[in-house]
This record gives C-alpha cells, structure tokens and sequence, in this order.
C-alpha cells in the first residue's frame, strides 16, 4: 500500500512539473528559431538553431532599454516600499490606537483594487505635474498596490517577535533607531526578503499603469512586448527571446528568498 502511495504522488509530482515547465520549455525553444520554422512546423527542438533573435535584443535600443527601465523604476519601487512599510508595520505590530484596525483594513483594500480604478486619477495628476513618461512615474503608482502588501507581510513577522526584546533593549540604554536597525531588523530579514520579492514582482510583470505612464523614454519592456506587430506579421521568434530574458530576473530574485518565502508560508502571510 505504501509503495502504490509512494508511486501514485510520484507520477502526481511529474505530472505536475511537465504541466508547469512545458510552457516555458516551449517559450524557449521557439527563441532559438526562425519565425519562418515557428509558422511552418511543429517541433520539439530548433530544426536550424538560432541566436539571431537574442542578438536583436541586446543590440536594438527599443529592445534592451526596455529591461533597463524596468530594473530602474521596479528598483526605486521596491526600495521605497520597504522604507515606507517597515516603520508602518512596527507601529501596526507593537502599538494599538484608534482606528489602527480600520487603517489596516483600508490599507489591504487599496492592493485589492483593479489598477484600471486609478489609471485616469494618475494619468491626470503626472500630466499637470511633467512626469508622465519617467521612472518615477511608474514607481511612483506601484507603491499604491506595493506599500499595503508590503505592511502586510512585514506586519505578520513583527508581531512574531516578542516585545521583551523591545523592551529589553531600551533597558540597555538602546535608542530606537539603534535598536532598529541592529537588533530587530535582523530578526525580521526573512520577512523583508518576502515583502521585497513580492514587490518586484509585481513593479516586474504589472502592464496598465507602466504602459499608459510610459511611451518612450521610461518604456519597460512588458509594454514593448506587446508591440511586436509590423507590417510582415508578429515577430514571434523575438518575441519568445524577450519573454525567456523577461523570466531571468524573477527566477533570479525567487532563488535569492527560496527561504524566507517557505517561511512566510510557515506563518500565515504569503
């Protein structure tokens, strides 16, 4: 019986990772053909290996300032996020004041939100203000979805911590922002590398706001992803190239907090 168990949840689990890794083992074998092999053949691997469609990539400034910009805004967002979420959930976590509840709540309703809702209040706001089409922009708009997450998950790991530490520390004649930073940040590194992994991904694959704050100068390459369409048709081989390249940075970021995000599932916040 134990060995049928065994068996069974083991063709589950291969079952499962063919289903999941197809997809991308697909993406990845078109980028190394030829538009003309994607739309005249069904194949398992390149009939005429290519490295012309990453060679695009990294030499058409339409295509690889579009990685640049958004490494640059998600990299503002996600370090704006942390700096506005930490002191907001440690006051959430150790302190109790009227209508903390409530703000709470309408903190986590704001990240439930379409972004469709706030398209039009930001486009207007950036246009009076100059600064539509730039990093900030974008940034800027993603802490709105960002910063409620963020205070959530941070929150959760916090309150985790017991506060006879806190309170020890004063005792030693620590100050707070000391205190802070020497002691009760490390404690709560893991729920940093969630809230941090988190926001990346959402600055990295969100499509709305960046496309519609954007046009040229600050253009992320989720937006230039879907204007591949010319006149001979869809580049799809390209398109494949950028959608393998687009990955690399995710699966970067998630192998960096593999454990802190195993951790924020052990307690409730991911």
């Amino acid at each position: 019986m134990d060995k049928r168990r065994f068996r069974a949840r083991s063709l589950f689990l291969v079952a499962y990772l063919v289903f999941a890794l197809l997809p991308i083992y697909w993406m990845v074998n078109m980028s190394f053909k030829t538009n003309q092999e994607i739309l005249s053949s069904f194949t398992l691997w390149p009939a005429e290996f290519t490295w012309a469609n990453y060679r695009t990539i990294f030499t058409d400034p339409s295509w690889y300032s579009g990685y640049i910009n958004s490494l640059i805004y998600v990299g503002i967002n996600t370090v704006i996020s942390l700096t506005v979420a930490l002191p907001a959930a440690y006051a959430f976590s150790r302190y109790r004041f009227l209508g903390d509840k409530h703000v709470f709540f309408w903190l986590l309703t704001n990240r439930m939100t379409p972004p469709a809702v706030f398209l039009l209040p930001f486009f207007q706001l950036y246009t009076t203000l100059g600064l539509m089409d730039t990093h900030i922009a974008v940034a800027m708009a993603h802490l709105l979805f960002n910063v409620p997450l963020a205070v959530w998950i941070l929150e959760g790991f916090m309150s985790g911590i017991p506060r006879e530490i806190d309170e020890t520390a004063y005792i030693d004649g620590y100050s707070f922002p000391r205190f802070f930073f020497t002691i009760f940040l490390p404690l709560i590194k893991a729920g940093v590398g969630v809230a941090a992994f988190f926001c990346f991904m959402f600055s990295w694959v969100e499509l709305l706001l960046a496309r519609t704050l954007t046009s040229v100068n600050a253009k992320p390459i989720v937006a230039t992803m879907t204007r591949t369409v010319s006149a001979s048709g869809m580049d799809w081989a390209t398109l494949a190239a950028a959608g393998v390249l687009t990955i690399v940075p995710g699966a970067i970021v998630i192998w960096f907090v593999r454990h802190y995000i195993a951790k924020g599932f052990a307690m409730g916040r991911v």
